[in-house]
């Protein structure tokens, strides 16, 4: 039984440490190292929290998009979510306060069928026509995406948005999150 926890808890590392380890040179903070890309890639997350308020990971996500394009470090901008719900759109969100920040709607594009991080890095090449782009979330978020692209043969790199302190929950979420991007590779290529 000790065995079976022990190897695990061994895959678990692996896949959370093996994520970050992969993406670690293609994961940038800096403005000034990042390279030029024409698309950004700005991944979904709700703009309201449940319990009320804005959501500080859409927030800084909006800022680190507004930023790269000010900089002249993407041209144009592939907002991307999850819009299954009625009353509830994350792309139309996202552009909506991208043009409050004064960047024209002819640069910002809108992604309705990026339910996952999968889904969208996926979308981005199949139906915008892009192998190479920037992709914009948090830095643990952008691990996972930089991973998952790369093993499709894309050539990303991600652009970590300021993140919050450290959040046990959003950290657990994470882990599983990597084990399915492992599982979602896996399937994608047999």
């Amino acid at each position: 039984m000790k065995r079976i926890f022990f190897l695990i808890i061994s895959f678990i590392v692996f896949c959370y440490l093996g994520i970050s380890f992969w993406s670690i040179r293609k994961s940038y903070d800096s403005i000034n190292y990042i390279p030029y890309n024409t698309f950004g890639v700005v991944l979904g997350t709700s703009k309201y929290l449940h319990g009320g308020g804005i959501n500080a990971y859409f927030k800084y996500r909006i800022d680190a998009a507004y930023f790269l394009f000010h900089h002249k470090k993407i041209r144009y901008i592939i907002v991307s979510g999850d819009n299954r719900e009625k009353n509830y759109n994350e792309p139309k969100m996202m552009k909506k306060e991208l043009i409050k920040k004064g960047i024209p709607s002819h640069f910002i594009y809108e992604d309705f069928y990026g339910i996952s991080t999968l889904h969208s890095i996926v979308r981005v090449h199949k139906v915008f026509h892009q192998k190479k782009f920037t992709i914009i979330s948090q830095k643990f978020h952008n691990e996972r995406a930089i991973f998952i692209g790369n093993c499709l043969g894309l050539d990303v790199i991600g652009f970590n948005a300021k993140s919050l302190t450290f959040d046990r929950k959003i950290q657990l979420r994470e882990v599983f999150a990597r084990i399915k991007a492992l599982w979602d590779v896996f399937c994608f290529f047999y």
